[in-house]
């Protein structure tokens, strides 16, 4: 039987715009993060057994440069880099060393400190490995570059095209975010616009507009995730938030079906999170806050679907009632979400986990959602891999 897993501390660093920081380099972000989530969970770097280190951008070994930043006591330090879901799976690593009684007291770190505008290849001597799935999308609609909004906006077009979604729908989660964001001191943004500003923004990819994409981001976030046995032990369970429930997916052969909407990874995001219901034994309507990937709109509107809480189809009417902000059945992003918390790719996923673990302590300040039971977590990187992950208050 696996062992249970818990949130006792989380950390991170405001985002900002690329090299807007005098101190922005990686190790010192990375200390900022590390650092507040050690001192939230009142753990000692000494007694980390373990760390699962995410970043996109750097060389080899980052990882234990940003840690030495923490301590250097000899403990293995595993680098990791899963495209934009690389924070959560440091956060998936470091909870199965849990789960499988390898540790009991692991840290998961991520940061990214990025190039101004849009993602750029490192390497041009070698098949990248997104060609696949450009491929697959180029005989479905003509390429257009950056590639990412190109993506991601085709598949908000077939969602237009077979349900009659509109223009106004991807911009409505452009202003329920930057509205969000305005709450939330570590965002990268907090600027609120009216409808009308989002649609008139300048266009990237048509239905997306500027406003309607996330921003490249320096940044970090941290969490310390303990055993059960540690919990007990130390007196954390005030403080903790246990994973009830986790799954990462890859990409299969649905992917490649002939939809827009499987190539940016619907199939994966749906499997993902019908594990995380089947293990949790929680359903979509028992998560009041859902923290997700929405790296631009379109893919948010097609995680309402894809996480089950519409039918396919149905978003629109989600959106027009107003479910998935204050009042309504959800609050999904209530820090902003990647529009405009920011995007450190490496960082992203972690800066979610902690977002969540505040709400559910109640910690949340002005975002705070009430009476909160569960929360939802969702990231995707293409490539690919998506994770979902469920928490409740340890209390429940």
């Amino acid at each position: 039987m696996a062992n249970r897993v818990y949130v006792v501390g989380v950390g991170m660093t405001k985002f900002d715009k690329p090299g807007s920081r005098e101190d922005g380099d990686y190790p010192r972000l990375a200390k900022e993060a590390g650092t507040k989530a050690l001192d939230d969970a009142g753990v000692s770097y000494r007694e980390v057994e373990q760390a699962y280190v995410g970043y996109v951008y750097g060389e080899s070994t980052s990882g234990q440069r940003a840690v030495y930043e923490l301590g250097m006591t000899g403990i293995p330090v595993v680098n990791v880099n899963n495209n934009c879901s690389t924070g959560s799976t440091a956060l998936y690593l470091a909870a199965e060393a849990i789960r499988g009684g390898r540790s009991d007291c692991v840290l998961a770190l991520g940061f990214e400190k990025m190039r101004p505008g849009s993602l750029g290849t490192t390497y041009d001597d070698r098949e990248q490995p997104m060609m696949r799935h450009i491929q697959a999308l180029c005989e479905l609609y003509d390429p257009v570059f950056p590639p990412a909004p190109w993506m991601f906006g085709a598949a908000g077009r077939e969602h237009m095209e077979r349900y009659g979604s509109t223009a106004e729908h991807f911009a409505k989660i452009g202003e329920k975010n930057h509205r969000h964001s305005a709450n939330n001191p570590y965002s990268q943004f907090q600027d609120v616009y009216t409808l009308e500003d989002i649609l008139n923004s300048r266009e990237i990819y048509s239905p997306l507009t500027k406003l309607q994409c996330s921003p490249t981001s320096d940044g970090s976030a941290a969490a310390i995730l303990v055993s059960e046995a540690y919990v007990e032990r130390h007196g954390l369970a005030g403080k903790s938030v246990e994973i009830v429930g986790q799954s990462m997916t890859t990409d299969n052969e649905s992917t490649f079906d002939g939809t827009a909407k499987n190539i940016i990874g619907y199939d994966m995001n749906v499997r993902a999170s019908r594990a995380v219901y089947e293990q949790s034994g929680l359903g979509p309507e028992d998560f009041g806050v859902i923290e997700l990937h929405d790296c631009f709109s379109a893919n948010e509107l097609l995680l309402y679907e894809a996480l089950g809480l519409c039918g396919e189809g149905e978003a629109p009417k989600l959106i027009d009632a107003g479910e998935t902000t204050y009042g309504g059945k959800w609050v999904v992003n209530p820090s902003g979400g990647l529009i405009s918390k920011g995007h450190p790719l490496g960082a992203t996923g972690l800066a979610q986990c902690a977002e969540l673990t505040w709400q559910l302590r109640g910690t949340a300040a002005a975002r705070q959602v009430d009476g909160l039971d569960a929360a939802l977590q969702h990231n995707i990187g293409l490539g690919g891999a998506a994770v979902v992950t469920a928490y409740q208050r340890a209390e429940r």
